[in-house]
């Protein structure tokens, strides 16, 4: 992508920023919770954290970059969808970290292990809070929505996105624990991309992006949902690439950690496709082992790259990203061309990006 392009994504993200620290500040002195209670600000603290440590703020961008399809005016209620598209990421976030006992996040303790150390002694109330923390941020979310300055009707056809949404990522969660105890096929590991990740990072950002700018999104189903289907799975396919072959430091998290659990990603899948004898007991005895060493790992690493992984998952990638990018292609008749131009570049950026 270019410069400019970049550029434009930089200035969303700072103002996001803001917004979103502002308005933390504002709920930390706004939530009804009991005088008493440390628990509660403790939890909203964990919560912010997590929230500010934030990467490129994509969903943000496109949610502003979906009204502007439509319009180059300002819009009302963009600024509450868009905390509650990240609101709705935390408690991802936040439940993620806890499902697959990981550590850090974005360079920083995931709320399951900061709740851990802060209550080492009580594992259950550590397990507990995390779990009320994720839950919390799911209520904030479609909160903030039903206190958006924005007509009635936009208003709950924006909660029912949100709501949908969430619901879709929650069955997304299911079948991603699902697909890990069977041998997945490749139209599974699409399913899963679907609705674990491209129709709330994708599709529900423009949903919502399109209605605030009085747009009716419902008409344009079809297409929205190939688009973010195709985006998600670019999407996908990165994390689980970086996942083995990416920079742990770049991230801000370890590499690995699919083979340590076991999950059939894309990555894994990809290996146990082409690998046989040896090569194949070598990878079929890391999956699943957390006490895998950082030396079969780079072992298993070695292999993928040797065996052609590495470049047939960048092939697919890039041939899902021009699907992507054809879809976009067919919105000019309707939609104003420089956001139309921006939809098209987006699956490329999903490939390309490093963390």
């Amino acid at each position: 992508m270019s410069e400019q392009v970049l550029d434009h994504i930089a200035g969303y993200e700072h103002r996001f920023n803001s917004l979103f620290e502002e308005y933390f500040d504002t709920l930390s002195a706004g939530l009804d919770a009991p005088s008493f209670s440390r628990f509660t600000p403790e939890c909203l603290q964990l919560l912010r954290d997590l929230s500010l440590r934030g990467g490129k703020r994509m969903r943000v961008v496109l949610l502003h970059e979906a009204a502007r399809l439509v319009t180059a005016g300002p819009v009302e209620g963009l600024d509450a969808a868009a905390l509650s598209i990240e609101l709705l990421q935390t408690h991802g976030l936040v439940h993620d970290d806890l499902i697959d006992d990981s550590p850090t996040r974005r360079g920083g303790p995931s709320t399951y292990y900061a709740y851990r150390e802060r209550f080492a002694d009580r594992p259950q109330t550590a397990l507990g809070l995390t779990v009320l923390a994720g839950d919390l941020a799911l209520a904030l979310s479609l909160q903030v929505l039903l206190d958006a300055k924005v007509p009635v009707a936009v208003r709950q056809a924006m909660v029912e996105v949100q709501t949908r949404t969430a619901a879709d990522t929650f069955v997304g969660q299911i079948i991603d624990l699902e697909r890990d105890v069977t041998t997945p096929d490749e139209e599974v590991l699409h399913c899963v991309a679907d609705y674990k990740s491209a129709r709330y990072s994708i599709l529900a950002p423009m949903q919502l992006g399109l209605l605030a700018a009085g747009e009716q999104p419902a008409l344009f189903e079809t297409e929205l949902r190939a688009y973010a289907r195709l985006v998600g799975i670019c999407g996908q396919m990165r994390d689980d690439y970086l996942d083995l072959f990416g920079d742990a430091a770049t991230m801000g998290k370890p590499t690995g950690t699919d083979i340590r659990d076991g999950k059939h990603s894309y990555t894994v899948s990809a290996l146990l496709a082409v690998v046989e004898g040896t090569e194949r007991a070598l990878v079929q005895a890391a999956l699943g082992d957390p006490s895998c060493t950082p030396e079969t790992l780079a072992a298993v690493r070695e292999i993928g790259e040797r065996r052609g992984v590495t470049g047939r998952m960048q092939a697919d990638m890039q041939r899902y990203a021009q699907q992507a990018s054809a879809v976009a292609a067919g919105w000019r008749s309707r939609w104003r061309e420089e956001a139309v131009t921006f939809f098209e570049r987006v699956p490329l950026l999903s490939v390309e990006r490093a963390m």
